[in-house]
């Protein structure tokens, strides 16, 4: 969420840090409530693919992986070392496609789990934003009563005002 800007909105210091605070709080508090959710409704399979996933599209999983075909690549072609997959790679190609199958399910279950809890975020953001539109509804609507009220007030004034002008003339005459 959107933290309170200092400019244009009139609100004080304090209360800037007053709302940012109830904003972070509420962020964490719907994250906690989401992530003890994944932890209750995820079985161990899932959360191990999630972190499978997590490292396998990662940059430490990029170069590890990457020094590892050097090596292996390296390793396969010097002379002075025993080539147990000697070019064009048989074995190595062979991990690669086992890596390959393996790994893309193992991702895509992690990202529709990911999917699953975004909907569930962003229903919750949509409940609060509707409420919060509720609110301010209620509130221009209290604000123009108020304003109608004042409005009253204002014309009684001015009628009372007149009410004295013509006795102070009744008066006078």
């Amino acid at each position: 969420m959107k933290q309170v800007e200092k400019e244009g909105n009139g609100l004080d210091e304090n209360m800037i840090k007053r709302i940012n605070r109830i904003v972070t709080d509420y962020e964490h508090t719907v994250i906690t409530h989401l992530d003890n959710e994944y932890q209750h409704k995820t079985s161990f399979g899932d959360r191990l693919a999630d972190r499978t996933a997590c490292f396998g599209g990662s940059w430490r999983f990029i170069i590890t992986f990457g020094l590892f075909l050097v090596a292996w690549i390296i390793w396969n072609t010097l002379p002075s070392t025993h080539h147990f997959d000697e070019a064009p790679f048989i074995l190595l190609n062979l991990i690669l496609s086992l890596l390959a199958g393996f790994q893309a399910p193992v991702i895509m279950m992690s990202q529709n789990r990911q999917a699953e809890r975004d909907k569930k975020e962003a229903s919750i953001d949509f409940a609060i934003k509707y409420k919060a539109e509720r609110e301010i509804d209620d509130m221009q609507d209290d604000l123009a009563r108020i304003e109608s009220k004042l409005s009253e007030i204002k014309d009684l004034r001015q009628e009372i005002a007149e009410i004295k002008r013509m006795l102070i003339a009744n008066r006078s005459s």
